[in-house]
């Protein structure tokens, strides 16, 4: 799924390992979202999508969105 993850975190001057603390996942986990090697939880996208304080949409692209 692609997403705006490491730009995001990279504005806020964040690590992979901060932004995993504050969403309660590892660094691992981080990296395999913004590699898009896995794709989130719906847990997991409202946990980053609150820390943001962005939509989940705004984050993350939909992939069933009709092109």
């Amino acid at each position: 799924m692609k997403n705006r993850l490491k730009v995001m975190r990279a504005e806020r001057n964040w690590t992979q390992e901060e932004l995993g603390k504050r969403v309660g996942v590892s660094r691992q986990a981080i990296i395999a979202l913004e590699t898009e090697k896995h794709d989130p939880s719906l847990d997991l996208a409202y946990r980053i999508s609150k820390e943001f304080g962005a939509p989940v949409e705004q984050i993350f692209e939909n992939p069933h969105t009709p092109s």
